[in-house]
């Protein structure tokens, strides 16, 4: 079979389209190819296998269940977008030198960690334009505009980020509310919700409970959740009308909420701006 696939954009759309058939090995791969496209695109097979889990051997299946005659030539459609996107590739080099000066395994000396975590932060903004489609972002924006009111729903490490959209779109004249579960309310918050209003919820892996079934129940309530998280085909966008794909960086396990939390702020200012300019 020889593929009709000619862009890193029709690869992930056939992707996505096909992803629920695929092998659980093979689902490794695609999490990983739609998650971080660049580095599927530039890495060994004996790195993404590292990191994916799966043996070298599954990529080569996975191209060829795509029509590619090997890894080579699907990982060139990745490659070609990055370097005619990113010609100097200066995240990628930052973010690796990043790593290798983390990944020392020595107790840190005083402020080591502060340089740590503000260099992470920095790679994670220095990526954030690059990774969020602009079409899902105008997208969410106009869920925003459209909607009766909002509600932000944030548990755990995602809390703090909620809680800021929640706030600031207050301040932009939205009718918001933020269902943190503070003493198990979140049930009883979501039973507030009704057709016409927004959900947005933010959960990145490990994916919080709480988020999955408050997306399962206002998705068969006929509510549109608007999904800020780290992966295309986690188990919180399934239910999404629209999704922001986003991934900040790790130090020593502990992931950073610099991108989480600039998105966040661009979109509650975002839609501001454009209530201002419908008022005016």
């Amino acid at each position: 079979m020889t593929t009709t696939i000619a862009s890193a954009k029709e690869l992930r759309e056939a992707i996505l389209g096909r992803f629920d058939e695929l092998s659980p090995r093979l689902q490794q791969i695609a999490r990983y190819i739609l998650d971080d496209p660049d580095s599927a695109g530039v890495e060994t097979l004996a790195v993404i296998a590292q990191r994916t889990g799966a043996p070298p051997s599954a990529m080569v299946r996975f191209a060829q269940t795509f029509g590619f005659d090997g890894a080579a030539s699907m990982q060139r459609l990745l490659k070609d977008e990055l370097l005619s996107t990113r010609p100097e590739t200066a995240y990628h080099r930052r973010a690796r030198n990043f790593l290798e000066a983390a990944d020392h395994g020595m107790p840190p000396q005083p402020l080591d960690l502060l340089a740590e975590f503000a260099e992470a932060s920095a790679a994670s903004l220095e990526h954030l334009v690059e990774s969020v489609d602009h079409a899902s972002f105008e997208q969410a924006v106009a869920l925003l505009q459209a909607a009766d009111a909002v509600h932000v729903a944030g548990f755990r490490r995602s809390f703090p980020v909620a809680a800021y959209l929640s706030y600031s779109l207050q301040r932009s004249g939205k009718r918001a509310f933020l269902i943190d579960g503070v003493g198990g309310m979140d049930k009883l918050a979501s039973a507030c919700i009704k057709p016409g209003d927004l959900v947005i919820g933010i959960s990145f892996s490990p994916y919080a409970p709480e988020m999955l079934d408050l997306a399962e129940k206002v998705a068969a309530a006929g509510v549109q959740i608007l999904m800020i998280t780290d992966s295309l085909v986690g188990p919180v966008a399934r239910h999404a009308v629209c999704l922001l794909q986003i991934r900040d960086s790790e130090v020593r396990g502990f992931r950073t909420l610099a991108a989480s939390i600039c998105l966040a702020q661009s979109l509650a200012i975002t839609y501001a701006f454009e209530f201002s300019k419908k008022e005016s």
